[in-house]
């Protein structure tokens, strides 16, 4: 009986173990992802530039594919998309950031003066509405926001005493990360023979799992760019018209809230109008016209960017898109938060590609 009771729990651990491992193929694709995995994670803070060299050549690396399409020879199409890209970071670091430095440096020079303002008119509500506020209600929510203020002011203080150590890491990122990416794009063949020595011969599931994740995250990634920059363009056009102040800072934002699906949109929301609301108040026609052209963007965002930026993009469930965010973002940041739909395509490509016991083509598809 005890001899039967231990067959039967032998079968039903080698039945598990043959659900989730059926080949060796499955068990050589395991290995590399945990591998990959464990590296990734225990050497993001030595070798984030390595990280982030790949992956910018492995989006610019469409761009050249795209160049060779049109029967141009590999390496002038590598010196030519890299030309751009160099020229893109140039005008990033000399253009961009001084201005979006400068507005952000004006508008926290006017917190006082806002907090001020929306002070006036808050303590106006307790006369009001007395029914559902208190005088002494405001003071202690206007006592806390200043508080917080003054916390965070000592924060960015604190950080811009560590900004010698900042400064150094953004020049090794400088140097080092545009050099990558040539010898990457320049080297792509030579570097990826070199890889695959290392790699099983027998490696039919992996290479099927990564030409569904290389469609995916590089339609992704490379639609997610171009929505940014769209975003990017339109806001500033629009808000520089209407003569919103800090019109560039709120671009950017408006550009960088896609990369936090559902959550960067609502977030965004209220700088551009608060920024509108303390500029010109809430009843006048100019607000009005802020709310009305905010709001078109966002609704061409919706109805015709993404349908036209991501018509091949993987499809995933809004409660997968935000555990993604939550997980990788806890795990790497920014870059982790970026990257957290990529991701979640792959651990998708993983578990649709992973051969499953009693599939009868299983060792003929290999």
């Amino acid at each position: 009986m005890a001899t039967q009771a231990q067959s039967a729990s032998l079968r039903f651990l080698t039945d598990t173990f043959k659900c989730f491992l059926p080949n060796p193929q499955a068990v050589a694709l395991a290995i590399i992802l945990i591998v990959s995995f464990v590296l990734i994670y225990s050497l993001s803070d030595l070798l984030m530039p390595v990280f982030v060299s790949i992956v910018l050549a492995y989006l610019l690396e469409g761009l050249v594919g795209k160049a060779e399409s049109l029967n141009m020879p590999r390496m002038p199409a590598v010196y030519l998309v890299f030309s751009v890209f160099m020229a893109c970071v140039i005008f990033l670091l000399f253009y961009l950031m001084p201005i979006v430095s400068q507005q952000a440096v004006e508008l926290v020079q006017h917190i006082p003066e806002i907090l001020n303002r929306a002070q006036s008119g808050i303590m106006s509500l307790p006369e009001m509405y007395p029914q559902f506020i208190s005088e002494s209600k405001i003071q202690q929510m206007m006592f806390a926001v200043q508080r917080e203020l003054l916390t965070y002011g000592q924060n960015i203080l604190s950080h811009s005493a560590a900004s010698v150590v900042g400064l150094v890491s953004v020049m090794i990122y400088l140097f080092l990360v545009p050099m990558m990416v040539f010898f990457f794009l320049k080297d792509k063949q030579i570097l990826i023979s070199w890889f695959l020595q290392f790699m099983p011969k027998d490696r039919n599931l992996t290479v099927r799992v990564w030409e569904e994740v290389d469609i995916q995250i590089g339609n992704y990634v490379r639609g997610k760019f171009g929505e940014v920059f769209i975003l990017w363009a339109v806001s500033y056009a629009t808000y520089a018209a209407m003569g919103l102040n800090y019109a560039m800072l709120l671009a950017v934002l408006m550009g960088l809230q896609v990369i936090i699906p559902y959550i960067g949109a609502t977030l965004v929301t209220f700088p551009v109008l608060g920024v509108a609301f303390f500029q010109w108040g809430l009843s006048s026609d100019q607000f009005m016209y802020v709310v009305i052209a905010y709001s078109i963007i966002q609704a061409l965002d919706g109805v015709v960017l993404v349908p036209v930026l991501f018509s091949e993009a993987v499809n995933l469930h809004a409660i997968a898109i935000i555990v993604a965010i939550l997980f990788f973002g806890g795990l790497w940041g920014f870059w982790g938060v970026f990257l957290a739909i990529p991701l979640a395509t792959v651990v998708k490509a993983v578990l649709t590609a992973w051969p499953r016991i009693g599939d009868k083509n299983l060792d003929a598809s290999y």
